[in-house]
Formats: structure tokens, sequence, C-alpha cells
């Protein structure tokens, strides 16, 4: 699936893996020896995540139940904790560099699949 800003469809990723259960949230990224251009990992639940034994620099932006952004960290360098982001339930992990400052708390995050739109929560 793709992920997108709404209302301006600005595309943030062509492919979009998701981890919504324990074992792939605890794995995420780790031990991958990179996270390809265009795609990136949505964890849910996750108001707080870890670089720990990954190998390269990562975006990440955190979500409400809604998709409204609420933080964004660029340039998240390996073997660092985040903040833990109160009210947040999704995060986005993407390719570091990818963002270049285009989401911003208040954005609205979507996702979308070749048949059809939907808002994070519905």
């Amino acid at each position: 699936m793709q992920c997108m800003i709404r209302p301006t469809g600005a595309v943030i990723a062509q492919k979009v893996e998701v981890a919504d259960s324990f074992f792939a949230r605890l794995k995420g990224l780790m031990f991958r020896k990179e996270l390809p251009a265009g795609c990136g990992m949505l964890l849910a639940p996750c108001p707080q995540i870890h670089t720990c034994f990954m190998r390269f620099t990562i975006d990440a932006v955190f979500c409400d139940k809604s998709g409204k952004v609420l933080y964004v960290k660029e340039q998240m360098k390996p073997w660092r904790w985040g903040r833990f982001v109160r009210g947040g339930h999704y995060t986005l992990e993407l390719p570091g560099g990818s963002l270049q400052g285009r989401v911003r708390p208040g954005d609205e995050l979507v996702f979308a699949d070749h048949f059809n739109q939907t808002t994070l929560g519905e």
C-alpha cells in the first residue's frame, strides 16, 4: 500500500509494509541491510521506537489513531531510543532523508492500495 499526505496527495512511500503483531513489531527493521527508497514500515500500535540492531538511519512519523501526525523525527541514527509520543498509535518508519521537512505535526496520513483509500483508524 502507499502512504500519502492528505489533502495534497503527496506520496511519502510507494510500498508500506505493516507490522501489527507483537513479533513483527519486535523485529521491525532490525538486522536488515537497508530500507529501499520509496518503502516504509508501519508499526501498530507503536508510541515509541528504537534503532538498536539497525544498520541505517531512518525517518519516523508518529500518528494518533486517526492518522493525524503528532511528531516527526528525521535522520534517527542507529542505536538510539526515540521519545515516547503521548497519544501515538501508529509509527511509519522510512529511509533516512525521505521526508526532508515535507511532513509536519498536524498533517494527516492516508494509506491506499490499488483499490481504495483508507484513513488510519477507519
